[in-house]
């Protein structure tokens, strides 16, 4: 079944840039990635320090394999850095479309 996951983060303020550059990073080698299907970026209209990634996968294992993957994990801890406090993830089943 697929799954969005949704990732909050508050950017420290003047490191919008870096963390911005380093998500972009993340998507490129996330696509690679077995049972990615799709994500976007957004940032609160209010905060423009909190940062929303929203990703589809095909699977709850797919996005395991790929969070737990070294070169993930690697980025994910420089982006660490540059927040206030730390990412907040959420993983949502997707439903409606096909009820078992």
């Amino acid at each position: 079944m697929a799954v969005r996951i949704i990732i909050e983060r508050k950017i420290e303020k003047g490191k919008e840039v870096d963390v911005a550059k380093l998500l972009l990073e993340l998507r490129s080698r996330a696509i690679k990635q077995k049972g990615y299907i799709t994500g976007e970026t957004l940032r609160d209209y209010k905060d423009p320090s909190t940062h929303i990634v929203i990703s589809t996968w095909e699977s709850v294992e797919d996005w395991r394999r790929w969070s737990n993957k070294k070169e993930r994990m690697e980025v994910q801890s420089k982006i660490e850095e540059l927040l206030t406090e730390p990412s907040e993830t959420k993983i949502y089943e997707l439903i409606g479309a096909k009820i078992e």
